[in-house]
């Protein structure tokens, strides 16, 4: 009950007038930047810290600390509702947490259910992002206890279980799959060693060192690779969308959908607690684990509502849980929740155990803006959907040229490097081949992601058992995530092997 009348104080806060303006510009903002690939949460926060300094001049400390704040965590959330809408419209990543949503939004898009995709991923998205904030209310100082137990090799082991988990977003072939994580892994390599400091793979082109772009990766194989596409094999569909009939979702859509939000919503909020595992990693086991249990694995990729609804969910409740490392530990779990931390420490306010002693409207006011932001976040979202949906109508000779130029501005942006404009093309024109091949992209994309956190986290580990691999084993929650990672392999294949011995006995 402290906790609600702790929260009570916190919407005082939040309701000034003025921090209704700053949470409504920061979602704006943060939808937009979320829309735009290249852009992302982290640039956006640090572009407008400066801005937040300026607009709160006026403030006291306290007041100009919690306005501030306000506004960039907006800018936080609102990117993850924006960056499903191109993911789905335009098979565009505006997010590298949207990925696993291109996966079967772009294909809804296709089917003519634009409406429904994009409504039920600002649906899920709000949901989401409400329980995690609920979440948050009561479980912030338990939970991040738990989260402090997890060490260098836990959560080695749970990227491990990442990486399996990938075979779940296998196309028809898990080898295939398999080989797509592990030249996501060699990419990871390229650049400058972080521990020894020795350059790998580089071949002394200094552009290298700093390593390959997750963005510049991502939008070129899935954007690109679709405008390469369109344009080699000349729109088979003769360049015809089918047209969109219904926006909001069906009662079946709804139907389909309730659970796999439910499932995100709770396994992305688990999974952002952990610092470093963040909002990609949580859509990626999200939509693993809907393809898993469902009794339709198949339709996953042919446009599945439960392949939109549960990875958009997941990365929305990981940005709620991620809140949780940063103000009651004072540990970032992501480089967006890095930038909050230094703009609070900008402003003399020291994330930690002390916060919610020391600065309760601080703490208190950002939860409960998140409350307010998110309902503002559904009522910008759902009325645009109409608006969004039209894109897709658009005739491939305008659209394409526009997912060209979003794409290239949005890497040049990050970058200003034409290498990285080279890079993108180089991935675009993989990203058709392999596609054509059935050789599915999201693996490669996670072993990307997940490459520097899985060498970083495996050297700590060994370093502090002097070299021992046993640590491992040794660590009880390691073996629990490294056993569930093996089934997750070693299950399926079983089952196919029983499964032929079946057949050979009834044909015998």
């Amino acid at each position: 009950m402290e906790a609600l009348q702790y929260l009570i104080n916190g919407f005082e806060t939040a309701l000034v007038w003025y921090n209704l303006a700053f949470a409504f510009f920061g979602v704006l903002i943060g939808t937009a930047v979320g829309v735009l690939p290249g852009i992302g949460p982290m640039s956006g926060v640090a572009l407008l810290i400066p801005v937040t300094a300026t607009l709160t001049s006026g403030l006291g400390p306290e007041e100009a600390a919690a306005s501030s704040i306000i506004l960039l965590a907006g800018v936080y959330y609102g990117a993850m509702y924006g960056g499903s809408t191109t993911s789905i419209l335009l098979n565009t990543p505006g997010e590298s947490s949207s990925v696993v949503t291109a996966l079967d939004g772009y294909q809804m898009a296709r089917q003519g259910r634009a409406g429904a995709a994009l409504s039920i991923a600002a649906i899920g998205s709000f949901v989401a992002s409400i329980v995690s904030v609920i979440a948050l209310v009561f479980l912030a100082q338990p939970l991040s206890d738990v989260a402090l137990k997890f060490g260098p090799a836990e959560y080695f082991a749970l990227m491990i279980l990442g990486l399996c988990a990938v075979s779940g977003l296998a196309g028809n072939s898990t080898t295939k799959a398999l080989m797509m994580t592990v030249f996501g892994l060699l990419l990871a390599t390229i650049g400058m060693d972080n521990v020894s400091g020795v350059a790998r793979f580089t071949y002394d082109i200094p552009v290298l060192y700093q390593g390959l772009e997750f963005l510049t990766v991502a939008v070129g194989l899935f954007a690109l690779g679709e405008v390469f596409k369109a344009i080699l094999e000349r729109e088979q569909n003769d360049g015809e969308v089918n047209k969109i009939t219904r926006i909001l979702p069906t009662k079946k859509d709804l139907k389909d959908s309730s659970a796999p939000i439910l499932r995100g919503s709770l396994l992305g909020f688990f999974i952002g607690i952990l610092p470093g595992a963040g909002a990609t990693l949580a859509s990626f086991f999200s939509y693993s684990l809907e393809k898993k249990i469902s009794k339709n694995s198949s339709k996953f990729g042919q446009g599945a509502i439960e392949g939109v609804a549960a990875p958009e969910s997941a990365n929305n409740a990981a940005s709620g849980g991620a809140m949780i490392p940063l103000l009651t530990l004072g540990i970032p779990g992501s480089g967006t929740t890095a930038i909050l931390m230094g703009a609070l420490i900008m402003y003399n306010v020291q994330p930690g155990p002390l916060l919610f002693e020391d600065h309760p409207q601080v703490a208190w006011g950002l939860i409960a803006s998140m409350f307010i932001g998110n309902v503002m976040l559904l009522v910008l979202n759902m009325p645009l959907v109409k608006v969004f949906a039209k894109i897709i109508q658009t005739p491939p000779k305008y659209l394409l040229p526009i997912i060209v130029a979003i794409s290239v501005f949005g890497v040049y942006a990050v970058q200003i490097s034409i290498f990285d404009l080279l890079l993108l093309m180089a991935c675009g024109l993989a990203g058709y081949f392999l596609a054509k091949h059935d050789y599915p992209l999201a693996p490669l994309v996670l072993g990307l992601v997940l490459g520097p956190m899985i060498e970083n986290n495996m050297r700590r580990a060994l370093t502090a058992s002097n070299g021992d691999f046993m640590i491992f084993i040794d660590k009880p929650i390691s073996l629990v995530f490294l056993l569930i990672a093996a089934a997750w392999i070693l299950v399926p294949i079983l089952m196919k092997v029983r499964g032929k011995k079946v057949v050979v006995t009834v044909e015998g």
